[in-house]
């Protein structure tokens, strides 16, 4: 079965049933009026509270862009790049370029103009839809981008060399195009976090968007009355495949355009959420609102939240067991995955398995995982190796780029980078990125180890340790601490919490600063790394 087919399914036994519901709660100035009396109420030029649409809407939106697109000459292989910030119209989109046989291309909404036109570029696309977000951007490469031949534009106000999507898809016929598609065919290029710099455009089938649904599905038993809330971005992999268990059941999701943690609980009371899937920057924030009576759980309707589960970076296992005292009948799951294994699924622990917080947990459903030495040979018990994983989901290819498919792909294991270890129930622990090892004095640190036993510090939200040069050592550990809001914390006082740590893995050096983290909440240590080691380490503050 191809992906399109399963909207066609829902579109024919779900029909006035809603498929999708978007929150902007920015446009919300009184949080005492409720979001049916706000639905109806116009807050800005174009704007709504709440906007929600059917699964029969869903699929008629998704033709007709289709055959929008078949009337400008797209085919079957062409690139049809998506620039949007969350919105109802996303993924009536992608499914409307996944119809007429062309590849999807998603963009990080956070991509400069250099790099949009560089993602452009390296992925062939010869259309791209955009909102108003990015008018500036893209208008500034525009001249450059000489295999664009449309542009497309959702919102109000089209800028003079776009058309608008909105008043050209509802001209369009809403019968689905008879374009013939296999499982084998192209469907959609992701690009790389590009955390390590420009990212690399990553080939995957129908195949793998159809596995990582059933995958989704399988792990978190969505059934058709759940309610899938979705925060993360819809270009990424993670947000769009975890989405892909309420497609596969025919249940409600809604795209929540916010994080602030009143606006998720209030989410959640309103829309009757089942499952929320997190980042750790947001579970963090949730719990400190609370702590500190901003925001109080017994004024939402929550009794109904089932599962939180997180993805997209290491989770620290005390942020967890803070988060189960707090909501004690949740579930919980952590999801293991890369772009390049089309998402959270390849490793997982498994709501069963909060005994073992702290682990990814084990091969996902249809996957096989093998840590290995820099041989490629298995390594012997708890030894740390690198982690490679193995599945209908591994990427086809990096589109273009053969040399650096070989490094990633051997045979059908694809080499994650990431650094792990299994204890002896077969519990997979990340270590760190392959990257972000640290020698010092010809000792091997994990960033991700030392990390986790600083984030226990009361004082600190968020921490992110990386190496910087050292003549005598080669590098050393330095930790860059973001406190929380309202705390005050010395360099003394961090050391001293550190003593229990075993020497060689104390921090060096203790520097308090914003951690910055990507729309996906990978911690950007590239950033870090270029912010503290060239040269001369930039003056900080030891207090706050």
């Amino acid at each position: 079965m191809i992906i399109t087919e399963v909207l066609e399914k829902n579109a024919k036994l779900y029909p006035h049933e809603v498929s999708l519901v978007e929150i902007n709660p920015a446009v919300r100035p009184d949080p005492t009026i409720t979001w049916r009396e706000y639905s109806l109420i116009e807050t800005a030029p174009g704007e709504k509270y709440r906007r929600e649409m059917t699964w029969k809407e869903f699929d008629i939106k998704a033709n007709r862009f289709a055959n929008l697109l078949l009337t400008r000459g797209i085919k079957k292989g062409d690139k049809v790049a998506i620039l949007l910030m969350n919105c109802l119209e996303w993924l009536p989109i992608y499914f409307g370029i996944l119809k007429t046989g062309a590849l999807a291309v998603p963009m990080n909404y956070r991509y400069t103009s250099e790099e949009i036109k560089y993602c452009l570029e390296l992925s062939d696309s010869i259309t791209l839809i955009f909102g108003p977000e990015f008018t500036g951007r893209v208008e500034s490469v525009r001249d450059q981008l000489h295999d664009i031949n449309h542009y497309f534009y959702v919102g109000e106000e089209t800028p003079s060399f776009a058309d608008s999507y909105d008043c050209l898809v509802t001209y369009c016929s809403s019968t689905s195009p008879a374009v013939d598609l296999t499982e084998e065919d192209d469907a959609a290029i992701y690009f790389s976090s590009g955390t390590t710099g420009f990212p690399k455009a990553i080939l995957h089938s129908h195949k793998a968007l159809m596995s990582s649904c059933r995958t989704e599905l399988h792990h978190h038993g969505q059934k058709h009355d759940d309610v899938f809330l979705c925060i993360p971005p819809l270009y990424h992999t993670g947000a769009k495949m975890h989405w892909f268990g309420s497609l596969l059941s025919g249940s409600r999701a809604v795209l929540l355009r916010g994080v602030k943690p009143e606006w998720v609980l209030q989410t959640v009371s309103e829309e009757k959420a089942t499952i929320v899937w997190l980042l750790v920057p947001w579970v963090q924030d949730i719990l400190d609102a609370i702590d500190c009576g901003e925001v109080k759980p017994e004024e939402y309707r929550l009794s109904q939240w089932r599962l939180m589960h997180i993805g997209a970076q290491p989770v620290p296992p005390s942020l967890i067991k803070r988060w189960l005292k707090v909501f004690p009948h949740h579930q919980y799951d952590t999801n293991y995955g890369l772009s390049e294994s089309i998402g959270p699924g390849c490793v997982h622990l498994g709501v069963k398995n909060t005994n073992k917080v702290g682990a990814i947990g084990k091969a996902g459903y249809l996957w096989e995982t093998k840590i290995v030495d820099k041989k490629g040979n298995p390594v012997q018990g708890d030894a740390v190796g690198e982690l490679t994983v193995k599945g209908p989901g591994v990427m086809k290819c990096y589109y273009k780029n053969p040399k650096a498919t070989e490094e990633i792909l051997k045979g059908e294991w694809l080499y994650t980078g990431d650094m792990a270890k299994m204890d002896e129930d077969g519990f997979i622990y990340l270590v760190d990125r392959k990257k972000d090892v640290i020698i010092t004095g010809g000792e091997n640190l994990y960033p991700v180890q030392i990390e986790d036993y600083l984030r226990a510090h009361s004082a600190i939200k968020d921490v992110a340790v990386i190496g910087i040069p050292d003549q005598r050592l080669g590098e050393i550990a330095a930790a860059i601490i973001e406190l929380k809001e309202r705390d005050v914390c010395s360099e003394q006082e961090i050391m001293d919490f550190c003593i229990e740590l075993p020497r060689y893995k104390r921090p060096r050096k203790i520097i308090f600063d914003k951690v910055p983290r990507n729309p996906t909440g990978k911690i950007e240590k590239t950033k870090l790394r270029e912010k503290y080691c060239g040269g001369r380490l930039v003056e900080v503050q030891t207090t706050k």
